[in-house]
């Protein structure tokens, strides 16, 4: 089936060139940080985990959101979204790909990571991190591609891929929810330390993974003609949207706690990332605009998406998914890994800016993780096109 991926239109060459373009560049950065070391990025040693660790936590959710199609097609016979459940699959595939990349980024020398291997240690959540990342990439393309691969036959999916698909779904609750352990397991970090943090992760995983789902469907009905339904559409538009509040909530409790509480560990990194921390000449704000841009976006975005399920407007529902997919790429991209570390355990606050090394190997993983789901999504809606026809 791959070979269905070398054959495309004008557009497909010129997109899948562009992304080449890009990993390419990144490449090069890549080579200057090998080099240098991350003496090259923005990061410090106040500022440890830098823009690679905020991204690979936002796509884990990315991957973990998939669950909100696995789940209602195998478990509960959901059949609408018969054709939209092999792109979830295929879009986890690709975030954890991207996950595992930004990992190696930010080790500096990409040997490192053999020490998990070479060296476990179960106490650490680093070692289960590890563990449940590459087990889901396993699931997604065992189960992802023999479905597949039977429906290019014509035949239904063998009984032995059930249990694994089965186990894909506790596992992409696993994913996030041990990410999640990875901050709130810090003492030290105040703004982390607290037992709310993995259901808020998956909140806003299971809104962000459908709306960049939603908006690759919109596009593919365009430029394709493979459209997932109206049906799958709605519901999946119900799932954001309440996902989305879900996680609101959860900002919402962050909040009363940190404030009515006065906990000063809690208000402080709050007061940097949506006030700003110092006064006069010397104001430390270089967050407040994104995050406050967040919150804009997002409730905007739960106003938009339900209104374009009432009028069936695939444009209304195209800007309300792209509102909610950045509004939580600031959140939990910038805001919640990088506004951990300021002020730091001295009460000192270190600004984090990123190199522009950083941002060139940042877009050639995000080019690189496109470039697979493009080769993966050519092949699934040709094998799909194909034998509906």
């Amino acid at each position: 089936m791959i070979e269905k991926a070398l054959k495309g239109s004008t557009g497909y060459w010129v997109w899948m060139l562009f992304l080449l373009s890009l990993m390419g560049v990144g490449g090069l950065c890549y080579v200057q940080q090998f080099n240098y070391g991350l003496g090259i990025t923005g990061m410090s040693r106040d500022v440890t985990w830098g823009i690679y660790i905020s991204q690979f936590t936002f796509l884990v959710g990315v991957a973990a959101g998939g669950l909100m199609l696995v789940l209602p097609y195998y478990i509960h016979n959901y059949k609408a979204f018969g054709r939209i459940v092999i792109l979830g699959e295929f879009m986890a595939i690709a975030a954890i790909a991207m996950c595992l990349m930004f990992i190696i980024a930010d080790l500096g020398q990409p040997m490192r990571a053999m020490n998990v291997l070479l060296h476990p240690t179960p106490h650490s959540m680093l070692f289960w991190d590890m563990i449940v990342l590459n087990g889901y990439l396993f699931l997604n393309v065992l189960c992802g591609w023999v479905v597949l691969q039977s429906e290019y036959k014509g035949i239904k999916y063998p009984k032995w891929i059930k249990p694994f698909i089965y186990l894909s779904i506790p596992w992409a609750i696993s994913i996030h929810t041990v990410t999640a352990f990875l901050y709130c397991g810090l003492p030290g970090r105040h703004f982390w330390l607290t037992a709310i943090l993995a259901p808020r992760f998956l909140a806003s995983a299971f809104a962000a993974g459908p709306s960049l789902l939603m908006v690759i469907a919109m596009i593919l009905k365009r430029t394709t003609k493979f459209d997932v339904g109206r049906e799958a559409q709605d519901k999946l538009v119900t799932i954001i949207g309440y996902a989305a509040m879900l996680n609101f909530f959860f900002l919402g409790c962050e909040f009363f706690v940190a404030y009515y509480s006065q906990i000063p560990g809690h208000m402080h990194t709050l007061d940097y990332l949506f006030f700003g921390l110092g006064h006069g000449e010397q104001v430390y704000n270089n967050l407040v605009p994104f995050m406050r841009a967040s919150v804009v976006m997002g409730l905007a975005g739960i106003a938009l998406i339900f209104v374009s399920r009432a009028k069936q407007s695939d444009g209304l529902l195209v800007i309300s998914c792209l509102l909610i997919f950045f509004a939580f790429w600031i959140d939990k991209g910038l805001g919640l890994v990088l506004g951990g570390f300021v002020p730091n355990m001295l009460d000192q606050v270190t600004e984090y800016y990123p190199s522009a090394q950083e941002i060139g190997i940042t877009a050639a993983i995000w080019a690189t993780g496109f470039f697979i789901l493009s080769i993966l999504y050519k092949v699934a809606i040709s094998v799909k096109l194909e034998k509906e026809a």
